[in-house]
């Protein structure tokens, strides 16, 4: 995702698997199956995921405990949003875009769009 790199990228993802608010260890532990991290490392990745708005955390005896500020989906519509803001041409980007999307997607962008705004969950009003 844009602006995260490869470790913060891989630190929200155990973020946003999880059920429940993790710690420091919490996560350092489910990223040890990949490959040797410090704690100390895991600490700064989340502080500065918290500094960036990626993470809330909140004290808990003697430890934060890090829960995402956004859904993975909400996190991958921010981003659409600004590469269009960004562009220069939003009707470029979304031709191209449009063009890339599989039939599944395609239905689901032309269900969205046929949605009035009284109806986000798609049912009767």
């Amino acid at each position: 995702m844009l602006g995260l790199g490869e470790l913060e990228l891989k630190v929200m993802d155990v973020l946003w698997a999880a059920r429940e608010p993790l710690r420091v260890r919490d996560v350092l532990e489910h990223l040890s199956d990949e490959r040797k991290l410090a704690y100390t490392t895991v600490m700064t990745v989340l502080d500065h995921l918290h500094t960036k708005g990626w993470v809330r955390r909140t004290m808990s005896g003697r430890a934060y405990h890090y829960t995402p500020a956004r859904s993975r989906e909400e996190a991958g519509a921010g981003l659409l949003r600004e590469v269009l803001d960004s562009s220069g041409d939003a009707e470029s980007v979304l031709l191209h875009f449009a063009r890339s999307v599989s039939e599944r997607e395609s239905e689901l962008l032309r269900r969205a769009l046929n949605q009035s705004p009284e109806q986000p969950d798609g049912g009767p009003s």
